[in-house]
């Protein structure tokens, strides 16, 4: 894997701005930043910026003024001017203390160490308890080895976990000590800036060969930008189990705060960062220049263009860039295929581009509401989805250095265990209360805030069971006492504090109840359409249409009478939910709206009259086959809506997973499911085991009162199963402290192995894939053979984690590594130690699928394979 260089002219310059102690030592940059400085606190207020009583040096008063400047408008309204200064003082001790403090490029330290914030998370007091903990731990190592530390510490605190899209704070992610990829870097990231060592998260919005998307980070030393796996320590830098995939990934990015200026690519720039492309760092690249015209045949200037990752069942925006007064724009990307959708005032085209193959591509805006309207089903489109082939290079490791790094993981493993068997067993969560027992268990390093708010509101129990039963899974590990005692002591018998994926950090519903005359109050209450026009009235709307919508808190929305559009529509659910009127936000299709005479009412609050949409029914017809009997929504099938030329994805979760579960063609669209009218896109696909996709895509209308009825067409691999290579069946593995042969455990016929990283990411993904076809294995009733690399291996497997594997599964131990070996050359695999490596074969060595690392949805291509066996 390279490192990744910045450019020496630059450096120098940047390390002599350094030395000579400034934050800003660039006049004209100084001046666009005060320009921009003076502009937000101009449309804010003033009140939000007061800096009486901090005592800043002239340093730390511009590096205050860096960070309001292009700062979310959330965090402005919703945190003290003092958190920020105390941040910034954190930050230029760190630079002092820390004996790289003085390495650190000005550009860097400015960009990716001064800022705390790093994805969407609550903001916190993070800085500081890091900088407290790490800073005599690593005071005495060199900037490289400091990282590698500090990523030992990372991991002694936290492991990965799957949950909900909601990105945690770094102290809330340290008191669950668990956290998703996003969660963990952000932890990371943290943790190193904290230091004074630049970081970034770095972020693949998906995969290309694979349904899922990932996180890591990049932390500066030495002149280089390096790569790690965030809370999962390697004895190396430029080392992560997701080597192999990021070879293949089409885009990976990171978001510089502010209007960075650095030797990188630039995707986006706005007025709170500059999406910066990093993907030539971890793959080949390869570039394509667009132009995009309208249906005359002229430059389309400032039109969006979306570009677009097939995963999880849909065309995902992963990148969007918008055109020149050319209509020009161009992308690099990885060496496979994008879906390129391009739009602007309602008219759109789109395109599938191969990178590495294509060099210009012409889309032209021949699409828009009144062409979709001409027919209620359109022809079926056919694409065919490559992505990029594995390139992987990996950096020197001994075996020395892998023993040694194994043992600190033990031990890191065990710190954090001994903290987390603090957690509250099922058991001891019912001695305290049997009714609340599933949330006192859930609650893991938040259980003393769950346990004193029942103890306070025993006279009241079934209100706040009522309020925890509102909470999701996270909201258990992170609510704060004040936001759960706001929700108990108001009036409202609307309970629930949550909206959808915001962050709940300031109590607001009593304040919500107490903001309004009570005549106002009364009127909403009446009749809700009043408040929409109080909102209009009283409430601007950011004009910056491309500005990064961290939700504010309603008490900020009302504070500075100032917001975006994702922040407006919760903070209209929160005022009506704060004076007893049931409000949501629709999770389908995202709309606001309110209940009145039992029915839900529409939130348009561009429309001069409120009115609920019409709607209509989709039925869609589906003839099983032998492999797949009932296809699933974000698996096989997706639906997005065309909204003035862009797509908008209906959001069918269940669940508290980062994409749904649950929804299928039968539960839902078998009978017919209720649309708005309006034009959508049906998108299917078949994820082969090469990673490529056989996609459709299918335009239809909903029409007011009617059904709209269409096959859901899930195309397949016409290719038999074929022998792909060959596997010794008689090799002998170690099962309950003996030797014996694969033969031997599982007769003749067809099975599956597999050779598993335990506690690792790809690991956990496949397992938890094999449990939801659970059904399928067993029906099929062959062995799965799981081994462990050694015995401390099989001891550190938690089985309850996967209680749900085949009853069909058994397990035993490679001892001497010698399957793992055999699987890698057999399979010709060029990353011979990365795990988990299946494989499906039969006693006579013949083997007909082979996987390796990181491959969602695996579960799913097993039981295709074995179903055509």
């Amino acid at each position: 894997m390279k490192r990744l260089f910045i450019s020496a002219s630059l450096f120098a310059l940047c390390l002599t701005a350094s030395a000579q102690g400034t934050f800003i030592s660039n006049a004209a940059y100084r001046t666009t930043m005060q320009q921009q400085f003076n502009e937000r606190i101009k449309t804010v207020g003033k009140t939000f910026y007061n800096t009486s009583n901090l005592n800043l040096t002239a340093n730390e008063n511009q590096a205050l003024e860096f960070l309001y400047a292009y700062m979310p408008l959330a965090d402005i309204t919703d945190y003290p001017t003092s958190f920020f200064a105390d941040n910034v003082r954190l930050s230029f001790q760190a630079r002092k203390e820390m004996p790289w403090g003085k390495d650190v490029p000005e550009l860097l330290f400015r960009h990716f160490v001064v800022p705390i914030r790093v994805n969407n998370e609550a903001l916190d007091l993070s800085r500081s308890v890091f900088y407290n903990e790490l800073k005599n731990r690593v005071k005495h190592l060199s900037m490289h080895d400091a990282i590698l530390e500090i990523n030992h510490w990372c991991h002694e605190k936290v492991t990965y976990q799957p949950s909900d899209a909601r990105t945690s704070s770094p102290l809330q992610t340290l008191r669950t000590a668990t956290g998703r990829c996003g969660e963990e870097s952000t932890f990371a990231v943290a943790a190193l800036r904290a230091m004074g060592i630049p970081a970034r998260q770095v972020y693949t919005p998906r995969w290309a060969h694979t349904d899922d998307n990932h996180a890591w980070v990049e932390a500066w030393a030495d002149g280089k930008w390096w790569f790690l796996g965030a809370c999962e320590p390697e004895p190396v830098l430029n080392l992560g189990w997701f080597n192999a995939p990021a070879s293949r990934a089409m885009l990976m990015h990171t978001r510089a705060f502010g209007n960075y200026q650095g030797p990188e690519e630039v995707m986006l720039r706005t007025s709170n960062f500059t999406e910066i492309n990093l993907t030539s760092n971890y793959a080949p690249t390869a570039q394509v220049c667009f132009t995009i015209k309208d249906a005359n045949g002229s430059p389309v200037p400032g039109a969006r263009v979306d570009f677009k990752i097939y995963n999880y069942a849909e065309f995902y925006t992963a990148v969007t860039k918008y055109t020149d007064q050319q209509g020009h724009v161009s992308l690099s990307a990885g060496i496979g295929d994008l879906l390129v959708w391009a739009s602007k005032d309602g008219k759109y085209g789109y395109q599938k581009a191969s990178f590495g193959k294509d060099k210009t591509i012409t889309i032209q805006l021949n699409r828009d509401a009144q062409t979709d309207s001409k027919q209620l089903i359109f022809p079926e489109e056919t694409i065919d989805v490559v992505p990029p082939v594995e390139s992987a290079k990996m950096p020197y490791v001994s075996d020395e250095m892998r023993k040694e790094n194994n043992r600190r993981f033990a031990y890191e493993d065990s710190v954090r265990k001994a903290y987390t068997a603090t957690f509250l067993t099922k058991q001891q969560a019912e001695q305290i209360n049997p009714q609340a027992a599933e949330y006192l268990v859930k609650s893991r390093g938040n259980k003393q805030t769950i346990i004193d708010f029942l103890a306070r509101h025993k006279d009241n129990e079934q209100r706040a069971l009522g309020i925890l039963a509102t909470l999701t899974d996270k909201d258990l590990r992170d609510i704060p006492t004040e936001i759960l005692e706001d929700n108990f002591t108001a009036a409202t018998n609307q309970l629930s504090p949550r909206v959808e994926s915001e962050m709940i950090s300031l109590p607001f519903k009593n304040y919500l109840a107490k903001a309004f005359p009570a005549s106002t109050a009364n009127a909403f209450r009446k009749n809700p359409t009043a408040l929409v026009t109080w909102i209009n009235k009283n409430i601007r709307l950011n004009p910056d249409k491309k500005a990064l919508q961290i939700a504010q808190t309603p008490v900020g929305v009302m504070q500075s009478k100032l917001t975006d559009e994702r922040s407006r529509d919760i903070f209209f659910v929160d005022v009506a939910r704060s004076l007893g009127i049931e409000a949501r936000k629709d999770a389908v299709t995202g709309k606001v709206q309110y209940k009145k005479d039992g029915k839900w009412q529409d939130v348009k609050f561009e429309a001069k009259q409120q009115a609920t949409a019409p709607t209509g029914t989709l039925k869609l017809t589906y003839k099983a086959s032998p492999i797949l009997d009932d296809p699933k929504y974000y698996n096989h099938f997706t639906i997005s809506r065309i909204v003035n030329g862009t797509t908008q994805l209906m959001n069918f979760e269940e669940g508290q997973a980062d994409m749904g579960n649950g929804t299928c063609w039968s539960n839902t669209f078998k009978d017919g499911a209720t649309f708005d009218v309006g034009t959508y896109m049906l998108t299917t696909g078949t994820r082969l085991a090469n990673g490529g996709v056989l996609a459709t895509t299918r335009m239809f209308n909903i029409t007011e009162g009617k059904t709209t009825t269409l096959p859901l067409d899930i195309r397949y691999d016409a290719n038999e199963v074929s022998v792909i290579g060959q596997f010794n069946s008689e090799s002998i593995i170690n099962k309950d402290g003996k030797d014996v042969s694969i033969l031997s455990q599982t007769g003749r016929g067809y099975y599956i192995l597999a050779v598993l990283g335990v506690g690792q990411e790809p690991t956990n993904h496949a397992l938890h894939d094999i449990e939801k076809e659970r059904a399928a294995f067993e029906a099929w009733g062959r062995p799965v053979v799981l081994l462990f690399e050694s015995e401390a291996d099989a001891n550190k497997f938690q089985k309850d984690e996967f209680a749900s594997l085949p009853s069909t599964v058994q397990y035993a131990i490679d001892k001497d590594g010698s399957i793992r070996e055999q699987v890698a050359r057999e399979m010709k695999l060029q990353n011979k130690t990365q795990l988990p490596m299946f494989i499906l074969a039969d006693t006579f060595n013949r083997v007909v699928f082979s996987s390796q690392g990181y491959t969602i949805g695996l579960g799913e291509q097993l039981k295709n394979v074995f179903k055509k066996l």
